[in-house]
């Protein structure tokens, strides 16, 4: 693969397709995946199997002390049976953003895109700092670059199925050193493949315009960057829209978590109703252009098998929501299919 063959192309697990054929599309998820820290992944003791009974509050978060399958998507024919739901539901395509250190699964994401007729698009990068492989710390930023091209034009992780984009890139708050190398390899490597990049910030409010200010700087187009889980990191809008005004796409992408509760930092986590408030007034703004929206399924107990919305969540009751709302056709086109199909292709 060289990259002129890429550009004005999309490149799904299963090779390039017409822009055109993106319909419907979830910019961020997981289908196979294992997102347990990696000091717990040799503790055998998973926790109790999860039932109609415990599904609810191992998704709150307290009250169990063990709940380590509910951070395993390793259940191929049930990723399967979810990712056709979807499609059931109304969605054509998913981005995958399973990422170094996350355990992924190339090859059985394109048995999944097969066995359903969904396009998925595989990420390709590292994650955060902790989720490394300790000899990640000592490489250059060179090799981090000439790993993601290669993930792009030959095959990734050790197969010859070919990432659709970067991403996602992990951040923390403040940045760790392995982190701004891996970001600044990231540029490098959408500069050479013109693939757009999929960024996890901090969970910092400022930490999003940090990102966006670095890659402004580093002379990179920001409107080839996506930032991701703004509905966990940014509530206000005075920092939403200056951060859109940068020029980066905003990604809403915890569609389907209706509980204020959120373990990982002390926030109050917004419902669906107020995302969707928050992408009209980054509408009324002018920013339509920079909004794309998912799930970030990366939970068992987030899947319908076991209990939770599904992939399909956004098309079944959202996309109704948002009708309701006074969204209209070109806008929810716009969010769903137009700025996807935009990031994806290759330039």
């Amino acid at each position: 693969m060289i990259r002129e063959q890429l550009k004005g192309k999309v490149q799904t697990v299963l090779g390039l397709i017409e822009p055109k054929a993106l319909g419907r599309t979830l910019m961020h998820e997981h289908v196979l995946c294992d997102i347990r820290p990696p000091g717990t992944r040799s503790d055998n003791d998973l926790g109790p199997e999860i039932t109609l009974e415990n599904t609810w509050q191992i998704n709150y978060g307290r009250g169990l002390k063990r709940a380590g399958r509910k951070y395993m998507l390793d259940l191929e024919d049930i990723a399967r049976t979810e990712v056709a739901m979807m499609k059931h539901d109304g969605g054509d395509a998913i981005v995958e953003l399973t990422c170094g250190g996350l355990s992924p699964d190339p090859a059985g994401l394109k048995r999944i895109a097969a066995g359903t007729g969904v396009h998925l698009i595989m990420g390709c990068g590292y994650y955060v700092n902790d989720y490394q492989d300790p000899k990640n710390h000592d490489r250059p930023v060179e090799s981090f670059a000439d790993e993601m091209i290669g993930q792009i034009l030959h095959g990734a992780w050790g197969t010859d199925v070919r990432a659709g984009m970067i991403g996602e890139i992990g951040c923390q708050s403040p940045w760790t050193a392995t982190e701004k190398r891996v970001m600044q390899a990231a540029l490098i490597a959408a500069n050479e493949t013109g693939s757009s990049i999929n960024v996890h910030p901090g969970r910092d409010p400022d930490q999003p315009q940090q990102v966006a200010d670095f890659i402004k700087a580093a002379g990179h187009p920001t409107d080839r960057i996506v930032i991701s889980h703004i509905d966990r990191t940014i509530f206000d809008e005075p920092r939403l829209l200056k951060l859109a005004d940068s020029g980066v796409t905003v990604e809403f992408d915890l569609f389907g978590q209706e509980s204020s509760y959120y373990g990982l930092s002390d926030i109050d986590m917004p419902n669906d109703a107020t995302r969707l408030r928050l992408i009209r007034a980054l509408i009324d703004h002018g920013h339509l252009d920079r909004v794309v929206i998912s799930h970030d399924i990366c939970y068992r107990t987030r899947l319908t098998s076991f209990g939770g919305h599904g992939y399909g969540h956004i098309f079944r009751n959202v996309v109704p929501m948002m009708k309701k709302r006074g969204y209209s056709a070109e806008e929810i086109d716009a969010i769903l299919v137009n700025n996807p199909r935009r990031l994806l292709t290759f330039v």
